[in-house]
């Protein structure tokens, strides 16, 4: 079959948008304030493989990670109307809250899947040894329900068995089927559109498109990296620790370029740790995609050709390649960011004009979780706070935003003070925490939260003990800081930390700001 350079540029479009009102459907019938405010979700179309085709634009650590759980999906040989869910992070997830929903796409008299549709959602709860399943775990079998690949719908009939097996184990089981319901409708959205494609170009034309596709990101990919100057480059960051003693924890990356090929390897990288911090290797390699995608300036689809010119390399049993049953609630959303800040310092090095400073290097989680006395019924929130991005060489650092790896919307207060037994006292951009630069470093920001019954609050945060860096002289942006006010005295508690709460308690949380670019003196350790 000849490509047809318009007919490629039609199905780029009509494949992401696949996606994307897989992603409005999600989000309009969802029922918990993370998924239909913030927006935790991701969906994406995938091939006959399992190689992703086309994503929505969501959440990076989501959709880098997915094709190996639509892969370990595919082993339950679903049928028309089928879906498999999943959350074990040695099967391509990344932590137990992230819920894949799998679903094939037949063709009108196909006997096999031409393709297939998968969505995940981050669930504010899903049991565990905290509320919010964000624990200062030691293993997996203390952070929720782990879900192996099942079969949750056959052929259109949601399994009741295994549903009620799930909600009796979490804390807020209405919030929770809501939002599997919400899943579902999703992935019958997506595999309705799919079918269309299908209806109108025959299966043949679609999967060669598809194929294309995949090949064209490779090509631009290629030529993006193509630009490094071919070397090794070398850089060190560390994550403040896993909250259960261990500190400094050092991930290393050795990166060669050579012409169209980078390699990364991370394999000198600390050991594996008690806290819950690990990351599995799918985490890393949505890392790596996530940076490599954003070094090609053309507009292309963020699918399986971006990996290929990439090798990555970790060792099994490091903090990127975790092995089961390891802690790994935090490796998801804390490791996945200095991963990136590891990546963008070594390339830093290689292209000083093309890469910014650090982002706030967290997604500073909070969960709170208790019973809501005007609703007389068990509450878990979650969300992840933004802060400052760094500055580029252009401009500077955007303030108060969710950057890298997470891709999430600040939650209104208002949705917040609806939903959970919560007063928000104050929202704020927290001013002169970007690093100085001849491009200053955006801010963080300021949420505090005062509770109006006893819960349960845990916290995991980084960037406490050390600011972003920044880059070609510019200063590093101001850690953050996370304050429990009790009877009116505050007190700055560590980055990880899980703690009891008496109604008429507050907890507030300071986000890091971001790296500045040029014109000050350059801090040891960094670019």
């Amino acid at each position: 079959m000849t490509l047809n350079p318009i007919l490629l540029e039609v199905f780029k479009n009509r494949f992401s948008s696949i996606a994307e009102e897989m992603g409005m459907a999600l989000m309009r019938t969802a029922y918990s304030p993370n998924i239909k405010e913030r927006r935790d979700f991701s969906c994406a179309l995938f091939d006959a493989e399992g190689e992703m085709v086309a994503q929505a634009a969501h959440i990076p650590v989501h959709l880098g990670s997915m094709p190996l759980s639509v892969q370990a999906a595919m082993a339950e040989s679903m049928g028309p109307g089928d879906m498999v869910v999943l959350n074990d992070p040695f099967k391509g997830g990344t932590h137990l809250p992230d819920i894949t929903l799998v679903a094939p796409v037949y063709a009108p008299g196909g006997d096999k899947p031409e393709f297939y549709v998968a969505n995940r959602a981050h669930h504010a709860d899903v049991g565990g040894m905290a509320a919010g399943s964000m624990p200062l775990s030691t293993s997996i079998f203390q952070e929720g329900v782990i879900i192996p690949p099942l079969k949750l719908v056959e052929a259109g009939r949601i399994d009741e068995k295994i549903l009620r097996f799930f909600l009796n184990n979490v804390r807020t089981p209405q919030e929770r089927e809501g939002d599997f319901s919400a899943q579902v409708m999703a992935n019958m959205t997506g595999v309705r559109r799919a079918q269309e494609l299908l209806a109108k170009y025959d299966p043949e034309t679609v999967r060669f498109y598809a194929r294309a596709l995949n090949d064209y990101a490779e090509t631009m990919t290629r030529e993006a990296v193509a630009r490094i100057p071919a070397g090794t480059y070398r850089f060190e960051d560390r994550l403040d620790g896993d909250g259960l003693g261990r500190e400094d924890i050092a991930i290393r990356l050795e990166l060669t370029a050579d012409g169209g090929r980078v390699v990364l390897d991370f394999s000198a990288s600390d050991d594996q740790v008690p806290g819950p911090v690990n990351a599995v290797r799918a985490i890393t390699l949505s890392a790596c995609l996530y940076v490599f995608r954003c070094l090609v300036r053309e507009s292309i689809p963020a699918n399986a050709g971006c990996l290929r010119p990439l090798e990555v390399i970790t060792r099994p049993g490091s903090v990127v390649d975790a092995l089961f049953p390891s802690a790994v609630a935090g490796g998801n959303v804390e490791t996945s960011q200095r991963i990136v800040d590891v990546i963008l310092g070594a390339l830093a090095q290689a292209l000083p004009e093309t890469i910014p400073a650090a982002s706030q290097g967290t997604m500073n989680n909070i969960s709170i979780g208790g019973h809501d006395p005007r609703r007389d019924r068990p509450f878990a929130y979650y969300e992840t706070l933004a802060g400052g991005m760094g500055a580029s060489r252009h401009v500077p650092g955007a303030s108060a935003v969710h950057a890298h790896m997470t891709n999430t919307l600040n939650t209104p207060v208002e949705a917040l003070e609806y939903a959970y037994p919560f007063l928000v006292t104050e929202y704020s951009i927290r001013r002169g925490s970007g690093g100085a630069g001849r491009m200053p470093g955006g801010n963080g920001l300021v949420r505090e939260i005062v509770l109006e019954a006893p819960a349960e609050v845990t916290v995991l945060a980084e960037r406490r003990t050390r600011g972003p860096y920044g880059v070609q002289g510019g200063q590093t942006g101001a850690p953050g800081r996370n304050i429990l006010i009790q009877d009116g005295v505050p007190t700055v508690m560590p980055g990880k930390f899980s703690t009891q709460v008496a109604a008429g308690d507050a907890v507030r949380v300071e986000t890091p700001g971001g790296g500045g670019y040029g014109g000050h003196a350059t801090e040891s350790g960094q670019v």
